[in-house]
């Protein structure tokens, strides 16, 4: 439970934060508990996690700001360890180097300039740009589903087998719930993205559109997608699939059935010479 101290500390930070919002920071307090804050940090642009939706959380200690909070991030992000405690100067592992002057924001801007940063400290990882690239694009997905772990279905899509694991996600078959306690407003943002994207909730991976059709070239695309490798080598095996599908048995086979004749034409010949 905060001290008295610590709760009226806490409020009026909650209410110059929202009074004067920080760029690529938003953070509340949970409803129950006033220790428990939760933030999104917004990738910045020219960083490998541009555009990125990060969620992750602040535990404060009951005599806050005598002693600093507990810092996790649950978003795979390809810097940090999914909730776990990072070891920074302005967290509980370093309680003596916190200064009672810096706020929730000033926390919060620190996590954000080691993020962009390559240090390394307990709770980090190392990945490559690329890697987070990729965590970055898959961070709205991530948060609404649990890391696929949701039952939720998009209309239109062939929904695929919820992974109740889910992919790192904070809970075993949490399904985004608690992300979605906190963030209703960016969870619902979060599924019209991933309808108009096309996204399964399941996978976190663009679904074909063509996926719906029967024919015969779409079942071929479909069998290349699920089975080749992604980039050109898929396009031109799904090509090549395609056109098979396509073609009647004579034009497939014009090359054996020429062989084929010829080879009856000449012993044709040479019956006709020893008669």
């Amino acid at each position: 439970m905060a001290t008295p101290a610590a709760h009226k500390r806490l409020t009026r930070e909650y209410a110059m934060l929202e009074a004067n919002p920080t760029q690529y920071i938003t953070a509340h307090p949970s409803e129950t508990n006033i220790l428990e804050w939760h933030y999104i940090l917004t990738g910045p642009p020219s960083t490998p996690y541009e555009g990125g939706q990060y969620w992750g959380t602040l535990v404060f200690p009951s005599d806050y700001p005598f002693k600093p909070p507990a810092i996790r991030m649950h978003t795979p992000s390809g810097r940090f360890r999914c909730s776990e405690r990072l070891c920074l100067s302005i967290s509980d592992f370093h309680p003596k180097s916190f200064n009672p002057a810096w706020s929730v924001s000033t926390i919060l801007l620190g996590v954000l300039s080691f993020m962009s940063s390559e240090e390394i400290t307990t709770g980090s990882i190392v990945a490559s740009e690329a890697e987070r690239k990729v965590h970055a694009a898959r961070t709205r997905w991530w948060n609404s589903t649990g890391g696929g772990s949701t039952s939720r279905a998009i209309a239109g899509q062939q929904q695929t087998q919820s992974n109740g694991r889910g992919f790192g996600a904070i809970k075993a078959g949490d399904g985004g719930k608690r992300f979605r306690a906190q963030w209703p407003e960016l969870d619902e943002e979060n599924w019209k993205w991933m309808e108009q994207n096309n996204i399964d909730p399941q996978t976190g991976k663009s679904v074909s559109l063509l996926a719906q059709s029967c024919s015969p070239e779409t079942d071929a695309i479909r069998r290349t997608v699920a089975g080749s490798a992604a980039g050109l080598g898929a396009v031109v095996e799904g090509g090549r699939e395609v056109r098979d599908v396509g073609q009647g048995f004579i034009r497939r086979n014009a090359w054996y059935l020429a062989i084929g004749m010829l080879f009856a034409y000449v012993i044709i010949a040479r019956l006709l010479n020893d008669a």
